[in-house]
């Protein structure tokens, strides 16, 4: 037995991990150029295609903000895939009323994202915000403060009727709770 080296393997499996062994592991690094890190996240690397690019979760991230969920799509086809999802998904804003929701739980349309963008608010916004912002905004703008500014008429419509979208969603929020 000179030579022999002692194994740290008893032998018997509760002494070690499950599955392990002492091979080498393969990990798929990072498809971004220049980029070290495990490529653990996969993504498409066009719609509807099976291949995926692999790439860490900062570059994935990075990645996924130029996504274009409705690119190639005409204008009737991108509405008629948001109505789809949105009724598919309809169940979810529904759970809203168990206390879970939050900021970007889905309880606001998109319609009303839009609105709040036009408001130059966040998602989270409560009504009384909203009404002072809208306020503000058409302090500003309104067409008796600039007469014949076209600019400015199209920003207080632009205003008014995302006030109006955000005024009629509470509206049904209070009628339903």
């Amino acid at each position: 037995m000179v030579g022999a080296r002692r194994s740290f393997d008893w032998g018997f499996p509760r002494w070690r991990g499950y599955g392990s062994s002492r091979e080498a592991t393969t990990v798929r690094l990072c498809d971004r150029h220049g980029c070290d890190d495990p490529g653990n996240c996969p993504a498409p690397k066009s719609p509807n295609s099976p291949e995926r690019w692999h790439f860490c979760q900062k570059h994935a991230a990075e990645y996924n903000s130029k996504w274009d969920y409705f690119e190639g799509l005409s204008k009737e086809e991108a509405a008629e895939r948001a109505a789809n999802e949105q009724r598919d998904n309809a169940g979810y804003a529904e759970a809203s009323h168990y206390g879970w929701a939050g900021s970007g739980d889905g309880s606001r349309s998109a319609d009303e994202m839009r609105a709040l963008e036009a408001l130059d608010l966040e998602s989270d916004a409560d009504f009384t915000t909203i009404k002072k912002a809208y306020r503000e905004l058409a302090k500003k703008v309104h067409p008796d403060v600039a007469p014949g500014d076209k600019a400015a008429a199209a920003e207080f419509q632009k205003i008014q009727i995302a006030y109006e979208v955000l005024r009629q969603a509470e509206e049904r929020r209070e009628w339903k709770g």
